[in-house]
Formats: C-alpha cells, sequence, structure tokens
C-alpha cells in the first residue's frame, strides 16, 4: 500500500463512518455467534485468550490510574493470567484488584455503542494499539504470541476490510465480550461454589484477603457493573427490537 494512500486509510479509519444497518435478522445473527464464541470450549478455547488479555489489562490500567508501578503481565495458555504492580497503598491495591472482571464487560459494551454509532473503525483500532502498547508490559512467551495474534488480527482488520463491515464486526466482537463476562463471572462464582481448592486465584478472594470484604460482596459488585454495561450495550440493540416489532 503506498504511503499516501497508507495516511488515507489511517485518518479515514479514525474518522466517523456511515452507521450500520442492523436488521433484525443480523442482530439475531450477532448474538449467535457473539454466543458460539465465548461458550463452546472449541472457540472459546482461542476467544478465551483475547478475554483473559482484556481481564488483565483491566488490573494494569487501574494500577497505573492509581500511582501505582506497573512490573508487568503475563498471559498463559490455560486462560489464566497475572498482572504484578507495585504499591504502597492498600486502597491503590484493592482498585487495580478490582477491574479484572468488569474490564472485559466494558470493553464489549464500548464496542457495541461505538459500532451502532458509526465509531466501530476507531474503536478496533484503538483497542489494537492498546493491545500493541502491551507489549512492553508482556512477560512471557506465550503472552506476548496472544499479544501479537490480536494485534496483527485488529491490523487487517481495520486496514482491509471495508469501514461498512467493520462497524458490524464491532458490534458481534463488543457482544462476545458481554458473553464471555458473565461466563468468567459463573466461572468464579463455581470455584466458590465448588472448586474452594482454586480460591487462591480468585480476584474476589484475593479482595477479601487484603480488606475483609466477603468475596461475595465483591463478586455481587462484578455482577452489578456487568449488568450495567449490558443495560448500556442493550439500549440500541431494544430499538431494533422495538421497531420490528
Amino acid at each position: 500500500m503506498p504511503p499516501e494512500q497508507l495516511w488515507h486509510r489511517i485518518m479515514e479509519v479514525f474518522s466517523r463512518a456511515a452507521a450500520p444497518q442492523v436488521t433484525l435478522i443480523e442482530l439475531v445473527t450477532v448474538l449467535i455467534l457473539a454466543t458460539a464464541l465465548s461458550i463452546p470450549r472449541a472457540t472459546w478455547k482461542y476467544f478465551g485468550l483475547l478475554a483473559t488479555a482484556t481481564h488483565e489489562l483491566g488490573h494494569a490500567f487501574a494500577a497505573v490510574s492509581s500511582g501505582q508501578r506497573l512490573g508487568g503481565i503475563k498471559l498463559r495458555l490455560d486462560h489464566s493470567g497475572t498482572t504484578t504492580s507495585y504499591s504502597r497503598g492498600r486502597l491503590a491495591a484493592v482498585w487495580s484488584g478490582f477491574w479484572g472482571y468488569p474490564v472485559p464487560a466494558m470493553t464489549g459494551a464500548a464496542l457495541v455503542i461505538s459500532g451502532f454509532g458509526g465509531w466501530g473503525p476507531a474503536a478496533l483500532a484503538i483497542g489494537t494499539l492498546i493491545l500493541g502498547a502491551s507489549l512492553l508490559f508482556i512477560r512471557n512467551i506465550a503472552g506476548v504470541l496472544i499479544t501479537l495474534a490480536a494485534v496483527a488480527a485488529g491490523v487487517l482488520l481495520v486496514m482491509f476490510v471495508p469501514q461498512a463491515f467493520t462497524g458490524h464486526v464491532a458490534i458481534g466482537l463488543g457482544m462476545a465480550f458481554l458473553v464471555a463476562a458473565v461466563r468468567d463471572l459463573a466461572k468464579l462464582a463455581n470455584v466458590h461454589l465448588r472448586r474452594r481448592d482454586r480460591l487462591a486465584s480468585s480476584d474476589a478472594y484475593i479482595l477479601y484477603r487484603a480488606t475483609s470484604v466477603p468475596s461475595g460482596i465483591w463478586i455481587a459488585l462484578f455482577v452489578a457493573v456487568v449488568a450495567g454495561c449490558w443495560f448500556v450495550a442493550w439500549q440500541p440493540i431494544s430499538t431494533i427490537l422495538a421497531a420490528s416489532a
């Protein structure tokens, strides 16, 4: 791609595109595909890696926003991850510890709203840039490979897929993140109810150890934020459903 064409494409990506015309049939299809990405083990094996990366980036951004020093991020192929940060204050540590589970849902809601509003290409481009920047903090080979694969997919999508289609992709990807957030919360609840031998890896349990606030309260707060994200994302969807009634 010539430099002039490349620059034009970049400027086009960060400009508002025409809002995608989403039909009821497409909406149902998007919901089915989003569920197909996040529920079956065969697809979750891959999409879950992106959800985990987003989870850990939530911890990382929260740590930086509260003045902590970010030590690094590790992502593993079993969908686990670790974000290391250093803080002298308990409140800052609690702040960064909270924003793991809610951030995939927040990302999903942002993508859905951006997609319906004509900002889908820009939202995907920004997400790709964030993933690219996170490579500076990845501290293991698996994490680098996962992040590079996500960045490569994002670049190909943003640079070579027509904007008219990218908005639809943003909506579908956003819904997949929202479904993934619910799946992860269900997994977290299962750890506390049935797999208590894995409590040490639970954000809710770690927050309990740091604050003495019961894990159930933290899980309820996670659920509240994720539900709020679903509510926000559902607004443009409900408009389509109402128009089709």
